[in-house]
């Protein structure tokens, strides 16, 4: 398969239009004109469920660009994911798309026909600066294969090295009569939107479904990456621990029923999620103290045992979290948060100050632990404090647009820095425990003794030492 960054706007235009003059926006370039002919057969559920994430699956043939063609949302576009043309859906497409597809089957949904007359603007060395295609469509969609819809649109499209589309380009379409497109694909245009969130009657509502909703897709594009080949283990995991929050700290003001086992089940996944993590999180770190340690301190392979040590914990975790993203369990998991973004699981009106009432009550829980951690100093404190202090931030950003813009900030950064404090000292106890058992080890094998895991256990105690004096000088400064 292969990867390709597709960055693109689409320009709705009338029958009539005529494509202004092209030859001069660039310096120095020259323009490649032909005509091109596309069909292609678009595939998702009956539900519709991978356009609901932006996704869209298709075969394509024609005079170029055939193939199978898996597009997904990027921060700067789409990633276009390519395999070779087939009669039958590549497997590590299907495999790409199962979660969002929720494990249901896949079948042909729409057939796109394409005329295009393609303008290819290049630079002096050949490459590609800006392309600029004038479609003329006509499409059906498979359960109405009798009606045709047809629109004409332009398509424009950055070359790898261009960083925006040139301003006199998009002066001289809208001078024509070009208007952007409000479809994102040829695909949007043809089937009809799903249906949407039912409609919230108050601001509190609204803003507690948008937070739910940000972290349920958050999941889905993890699952995505994750089915990749990506890491995007970080991400997908705070999204996990927002959402179980949120059903923790204003559970009572959400239908239990509807919720029934979800929060076991995002404890679950986020526990497959942070073994992962917890190796990415203790390789980084160790990493970076020996390099800040003299060469002369460094007695042994210390960097490669611990490499692969961690290694050796990681590669089992990540075939487990793979196993488990294909079980029924976990696809049971993601339909129901599918299920939530139009059907949020809200049982009846909420009220503003019924948030900002929770909201409250777990800043103080997190105050008391924070208090109680910092007088007793034990481990197990200060991880409920950390816990207590990640609900109480995650709470004010839900409640952010509600309240008093400096004040919710102040909220989010102080319990964010709490946070962080917490984290960084139990990370250090993970490595002083990890540090000693591996230390044990080398000091049996030949070659090896443990003098630099000593040094490191020393500087990840005195670590530790030194974040818990910060937590109570931040703490006591509020």
């Amino acid at each position: 398969m292969k990867d390709v960054l597709e960055r693109e706007s689409k320009w709705a235009v009338d029958r009539d239009f005529t494509l202004p003059r092209l030859d001069d926006l660039v310096a120095n370039s020259r323009i490649e004109e032909a005509p091109v002919e596309l069909t292609s057969t678009y595939f998702d559920t009956a539900e519709r469920d991978l356009l609901a994430h932006d996704l869209t699956l298709r075969r394509r043939e024609g005079d170029d660009e055939s193939g199978w063609q898996l597009k997904i949302p990027h921060s700067h576009g789409r990633v276009e994911v390519t395999a070779q043309l087939s009669d039958e859906l590549p497997h590590e497409l299907a495999e790409v798309v199962n979660g969002a597809a929720l494990g249901r089957p896949l079948n042909a949904v729409a057939r796109v026909h394409t005329l295009r007359r393609r303008h290819r603007i290049l630079g002096s060395d050949g490459e590609l600066i800006v392309e600029i295609d004038d479609d003329t469509v006509d499409s059906t969609v498979a359960d109405r294969p009798a009606e045709l819809v047809a629109w004409r649109e332009v398509e424009v499209e950055l070359g790898p090295h261009t960083n925006k589309v040139p301003a006199i380009l998009r002066d001289r379409l809208a001078e024509a009569g070009a208007r952007e497109s409000s479809y994102p694909s040829k695909l949007s245009h043809v089937l009809p939107e799903r249906s949407g969130p039912a409609v919230t009657s108050s601001r509190a509502e609204h803003a507690l479904h948008e937070y739910m909703t940000t972290q349920i897709d958050l999941i889905f594009v993890g699952d995505v990456g994750l089915r990749r080949g990506e890491e995007p283990i970080h991400d997908t995991r705070v999204a996990t621990r927002r959402l179980r929050s949120t059903l923790r700290v204003f559970g009572k003001l959400l239908d239990r029923c509807a919720i029934g086992e979800i929060d076991n089940e995002l404890k679950w996944y986020a526990a497959l999620l942070g073994d992962i993590r917890d190796c990415h999180v203790q390789r980084r770190r160790l990493a970076d103290e020996l390099n800040a340690l003299p060469p002369e301190l460094i007695l042994g392979p210390v960097a490669a045992r611990i490499d692969a040590t961690l290694l050796d914990r990681q590669l089992p975790s990540r075939n487990a979290l793979a196993e488990a993203m294909n079980s029924p369990r976990y696809l049971r998991l993601l339909a129901t948060l599918q299920t939530w973004k139009s059907q949020p699981p809200i049982e009846r009106r909420i009220r503003r100050r019924q948030l900002v009432k929770r909201a409250r009550r777990a800043a103080d829980k997190a105050d008391r632990r924070l208090m109680t951690a910092l007088r007793n100093q034990r481990h197990e404190s200060l991880h409920r404090a950390r816990k207590a202090a990640k609900r109480a931030r995650y709470a004010a950003e839900l409640y952010e647009p509600l309240r008093k813009p400096a004040r919710a900030k102040s909220n989010i950064k102080y319990y964010k820095k709490i946070q962080r404090l917490l984290g960084d000292c139990n990370d250090s106890v993970v490595s002083t425990e990890f540090l000693w058992r591996t230390a044990t080890a080398a000091g049996t094998a030949g070659g090896e003794n443990g003098f630099t895991y000593g040094l490191l256990y020393a500087n990840e105690m005195h670590a530790s030492e030194s974040a818990r004096q910060s937590v109570a000088e931040v703490a006591g400064g509020e």
